[in-house]
């Protein structure tokens, strides 16, 4: 059996700015999905197609997933 070295070792966890990446990272994520979704329809329901709705459809993600994504890292920036 190896013997176990004898010191003290403490796990460290995530740092305040990488908590602060995980919540930007993980609102731009829910802000793309909903940014397809709800710019999709309302494309579509303005009779866009082809380039105008791939367009208006990829500003609408970005769009959503910046502004949600700055919101749930401010969140995680308070949290820590």
């Amino acid at each position: 059996m190896p013997a176990v070295p004898a010191g003290n070792y403490y796990q460290q966890g995530p740092s305040c700015w990488d908590k602060v990446k995980l919540g930007f990272m993980m609102g731009f994520t829910v802000g793309i999905a909903t940014g397809s979704l709800f710019g999709g329809f309302t494309a579509i329901r303005y009779g866009l197609r082809g380039k105008e709705l791939v367009a208006s459809v990829g500003k609408v993600m970005m769009q959503s997933g910046g502004t949600f994504g700055t919101f749930m890292a401010i969140g995680a920036g308070i949290r820590c």
